[in-house]
This record gives structure tokens, sequence and C-alpha cells, in this order.
């Protein structure tokens, strides 16, 4: 049985480099939909309570990010290549549910935390016995996801017009983009 090479990671790394991977292309993305709601509601001054809690909701977002992009660099993990397309696609779907109406930017906020938080249990899960230190992170960072979510639903997600088809075209973006972070 020959070793591994020292400069080829093993099973268990690549696999954890694809979680982060994912996880960082994820909060990449959900800091994006916030800035395009936000570039929304910011404008308008009725709207200010909902701009201020997006704004709350992208804070705990971008402090995700930063602890993937360090996580990313100490482990000298590569970021998905497609950065800018999920920049790109968080901020027009953000800025596109925004314009849709304060209930459906909730919407598409507890769709994509809905995704998020099943898609975290199952990392924490396989994470338990392997690394529990990034579990616990990951478990910190799911339960940030479901505050969200349940402010998301407080403020009105579920009585957006067309709620079912927009939540789940939303939930089927996010599945597939988390296939596709995890190796591109």
């Amino acid at each position: 049985m020959s070793e591994p090479s020292p400069h080829k990671p093993g099973p268990r790394a690549r696999r954890i480099g694809d979680m982060l991977r994912v996880d960082h292309a994820g909060e990449y993305g959900a800091v994006a939909i916030y800035r395009g709601q936000r570039a929304v509601f910011e404008k308008l001054p009725h709207k200010q309570h909902t701009a201020n809690v997006l704004e709350e909701m992208e804070a705990g977002e971008a402090h995700h990010l930063e602890t993937f992009d360090r996580l990313l660099a100490e482990r000298k993990i590569r970021p998905s290549l497609l950065s800018p397309f999920w920049n790109a696609a968080g901020f027009g779907l953000g800025a596109a549910t925004a314009l849709m109406g304060e209930k459906a930017a909730m919407a598409c906020t507890e769709a994509v935390e809905d995704v998020i938080e099943k898609h975290y249990a199952e990392q924490i899960d396989e994470l338990e016995t392997v690394e529990p230190e990034l579990a616990g992170t990951v478990r910190q960072f799911r339960d940030d996801e479901l505050e969200h979510k349940h402010t998301a639903e407080n403020e009105g997600a579920r009585e957006a017009p067309g709620y079912g088809l927009l939540s789940a075209a939303i939930r089927a973006g996010c599945r597939v983009a988390i296939k596709i972070a995890e190796k591109v």
C-alpha cells in the first residue's frame, strides 16, 4: 500500500476542501444577495426597517465569509472559480426579489437559508468525528442561518405573491449552486 503523495491531499482533505469551497461560495453569494436587496431598499426612505433588517443579516454573513476566507487561506484551498458569477448572480437575485417587494425579498432569504441550514447540518454530521472544531464552527453558522430564516418568516416571507413558486425556484437554484461550487 502506497502512502499519499505529500503534494496531493488524501480523500478526507479533498472532501473537507470541497466543503470549505462551497461554504465560502455560499457565504459570498449570501453577502451579494443582501447587498442587492439593500441597494433597492436603502433608496426608499419608507423601507428603512427592511434595509436595517437586511443589513443586520448581511453582517452575519460577512462574518461567516471572513471565517471561510481565513480557513481557505490556512489550508491552501482555492475558492470557487465561479466567484465572479456568484457575486453577480447573488446581487441580481437580491435586487430582483427586492424589486418584487419586501415579502419577496424575505421569501428569498427564507428559501436560501433553508437550503443552507440543511446543507450545514449534513456537514456537521460528517465533520463531527474527523474535525470537531470545524464542526463547531459550521454548527454556529447553521444556527445563525436558522435565525435569519426565522427573521425572514417573521417579516412575512410566506406572504409573498407566488411564494411557493418563488421559494421552490430559489431552493432549486441553491442546490444546483452547491453542487457546482464544490468542484468548480
